[in-house]
């Protein structure tokens, strides 16, 4: 027993000597502004011949600017050399090997223009190089065809086979269903009709009619990805994994084809996974059909969202991983409310991706709703980092918004932030502001903006493991429940509208008003990676593991079964659970819909389950004044914008106020903490900020922040 109590004081020793050098290398960082947590931006090839003597000339300026390097967007009808030739790879190569005498970094992004697929049609020459190539592998569309057959008489009608996926006779008075596909013959559909309403359709998939590959279809993603991102390595693979960091894809979406984004080996697929032929459940994709509808549509739209996941985005990741290098990438229209015509499962979508991201661009999208989206699918599946593209579009905006936009997307979780954009040609710019040292608007401070948000790099890294003590279930089972095709907002809006959903209202109200930060769970997440301890909600991830003590549902017709039994489970066990607004009403499984509907009549009669009929900053701090675990922190004052991380098992926290008022935070954190104060605006480190005490119990920390400032509090 001696000798163990020897070695493990001796191993506390050891461990506390690794921590405390871990904390001096960053603390190094911070204040070195290490080349390697420099920001990132987009360089827009536009509208231009790019040649080797400007390329130096501008990079040269880059890095004087502050920047790390740069991922090249080549851009516009009038950009040479002509894409993917030998002389577009030679300027390439001059920009490669000018960033390794500078020693900048670089990402390849994958397209001539945007979005990521057609390599140059859309915002580039207007060649659809990929659909030249492989024309039958773009993007397809779920075309449905209607007929109505007399009562009673022989039905026939010829039929397409190519691209048929289902043929499917419902009766609109009682929604049954058959099954046409046995009764073609030839091309030729016939059928005896039975007493009935009948409607019959015929749903194929077609293409599409653009030039964007088919991102459902990881047979065309590796032809893309052989196309671009292999001709790089090809020529400069010695860079890769020292120049070249990481890959970028942008803006692939599924509101392309009318909302009606579909694959031709969709049925296929599905079979293989959930052993049986989807063809009965097409017709939900437009109609209601009873009981079953939220069950027909989950599995088509959750399974259509696993493709889409598993498509492009999961190819160009192991990919680049294969490579030496990190992905990243965005999807476009990402601040719609009901995801699943454009994004499908907007979470599940960077289950597979290194670093999701999100853009924050001009034409007032409120993305700011969803950066907490963003990090959470990070959280949610043990992921490094988290990405912006930043400013695009904004216009000449100040140095308070550039500084104020950027504080507050690391406060929800953002850490790698991409500045939109410095551009080759600055007499050309499409989408401003132009963020070089050119433009004179910003020369002067460029420099302190990036060395700002260097700091925040080091800091914020996601090797931290974030802390919270608040979840918040993501609908999309209850979105896929009720999307339909065709829906009155148009695809690219979303299609449909559903005024229920409340989740972001829950989110901002948490954060930006109480100082409550969260995640979103998953409900595949949910499932598979939490269980009930100790009246706390534990996600079992590596790096990404937390204890929550409070789950908020937000208003929901649907809920899977499972999930509702892990949430009971945690309020049996003494956890707090928070409905909002609606309850859902039926599970995702129709035989399933009795024991939801039993479960929530027991669970609204204990304690410490609340029902809030709208979720207001009121009844939500209502609400959560009934937990009666302590929070990790908890504001009595001017509640602002945390995030709290912890790095060997030292508590990091970054506070922002990016309002154009001071304010006075004041916050209490359970236990006791000897904190330093690290000012990312300047470097500067305090190691006995004023403001600090200890009770006994709990450690009070009040503080000033001008506007548009922010500060770190760090664990000594």
């Amino acid at each position: 027993m001696k000798y163990l109590m020897l070695f493990l004081t001796a191993f506390a020793g050891f461990h506390l000597t690794i921590s405390a050098q871990e904390s001096n290398n960053t603390a190094k960082e911070f204040q070195s502004l290490a080349d390697e947590h420099r920001p990132i931006p987009l360089w827009f090839w536009n509208n231009t011949e790019v040649v080797p003597a400007e390329i130096k000339l501008q990079l040269e300026q880059i890095k004087k600017a502050g920047y790390g390097g740069v991922s090249i967007l080549p851009f516009g009808k009038d950009f040479k050399p002509k894409y993917l030739t030998e002389s577009y790879f030679d300027a390439y190569r001059a920009s490669i090997e000018e960033a390794k005498n500078l020693g900048l970094k670089l990402h390849i992004y994958d397209e001539y223009g945007f979005p990521s697929g057609t390599a140059g049609d859309i915002n580039g020459d207007g060649v659809g190089r990929f659909k030249q190539r492989y024309p039958h592998l773009t993007n397809k569309r779920l075309d449905k065809t209607e007929f109505l057959p007399k009562l009673s008489a022989s039905f026939s009608v010829k039929l397409q086979e190519e691209g048929l996926m289902a043929v499917v006779a419902m009766d609109s008075l009682n929604y049954r269903r058959i099954d046409l596909s046995g009764n073609i013959k030839q091309g030729l559909l016939t059928w005896k009709v039975p007493a009935g309403a009948w409607k019959i359709m015929a749903f194929h998939c077609v293409d599409a009619g653009n030039s964007i590959m088919d991102y459902l279809d990881p047979e065309a993603a590796d032809l893309y990805i052989a196309m671009t991102h292999e001709e790089y390595f090809k020529r400069f693979g010695s860079y890769f994994g020292n120049v070249v960091e990481g890959t970028f894809f942008d803006e692939p979406t599924m509101y392309y084809a009318e909302g009606r984004t579909w694959t031709p080996k969709f049925n296929e697929k599905f079979k293989k996974k959930y052993g049986f032929n989807p063809a009965l459940l097409y017709p939900a994709l437009w109609y209601d059909i009873g009981e079953e509808t939220a069950e027909a549509r989950n599995y088509l739209h959750a399974f259509r969202s696993e493709l889409f996941a598993e498509g492009y985005i999961r190819k160009v990741n192991e990919w680049s991983n294969k490579h030496g290098v990190y992905a990243t990438g965005h999807l476009d229209n990402e601040e719609i409310l009901n995801a699943v015509g454009t994004s499908g499962d907007f979470m599940k979508t960077f289950k597979y991706l290194d670093a999701p991201g999100i853009d924050k661009i001009g034409g007032n999208r409120p993305a700011e709703r969803f950066y907490k989206l963003i990090s959470s699918a990070a959280y949610n599946w043990d992921k490094y980092r988290v990405m912006s593209e930043t400013y695009g579009d904004m216009g000449n905006i100040s140095w308070n918004q550039i500084f104020g936009i950027a504080m507050d997307q690391y406060a929800k979780g953002i850490n790698t932030l991409i500045p939109h954009a410095v551009w080759y040609n600055d007499q050309k710019v499409t989408f401003l502001p132009e963020l070089s040292l050119r433009n004179p608007l910003y020369a002067d401070s460029l420099q302190i903006f990036n060395d700002y948000l260097t700091r925040l790099n080091v800091v914020l890294k996601n090797d931290a493991r974030w802390l919270g003590d608040v979840a918040i279930l993501y609908p999309i089972q209850s979105m896929q429940g009720d999307h339909y095709f065709d829906g009155p907002l148009g695809h690219y809006k979303g299609g449909v509208e559903l005024p229920y959903l409340d989740y972001t209202d829950i989110s901002v109200n948490l954060f930006d008003s109480l100082g409550y930060d969260h995640m979103y769970l998953h409900p595949e997440v949910l499932d598979e990676q939490c269980q009930t301890k100790n009246g706390k909600l534990v996600m079992n991830n590596k790096r990404q593991h937390n204890a929550f003590s409070v789950i908020v549902v937000p208003a929901s017709n649907t809920i899977s079964l499972s999930n509702l039994n892990k949430i009971q489970s945690f309020a049996e066990g003494g956890g707090t659970v928070i409905f909002s607004n609606q309850l859902p009403k039926q599970a995702t499984i129709k035989k399933a819909n009795a024991s939801v509907a039993s479960i929530l009549d027991k669970m609204l009669k204990m304690d410490n389950v609340h029902f809030i009929d709208k979720p207001t900053v009121k009844n939500l701090e209502t609400a959560l004044a009934s937990v009666k675990t302590p929070f990790l922190l908890k504001f009595e004052q001017d509640a602002l914008p945390v995030i709290q991380k912890e790095r060997d098992g030292k508590r990091n926290l970054f506070l922002a106020n990016a309002s154009q008022e001071s304010k006075s935070p004041t916050f209490v954190l359970e236990g006791e903490f000897s904190l330093s104060s690290w000012d990312p605006h300047t470097g500067e480190i305090t190691e006995n900020p004023v403001g600090i005490s200890f009770d006994g119990k709990t450690t009070r920390v009040h503080m000033e922040l001008a506007p548009f400032k922010s500060i770190f509090l760090i664990e000594k």
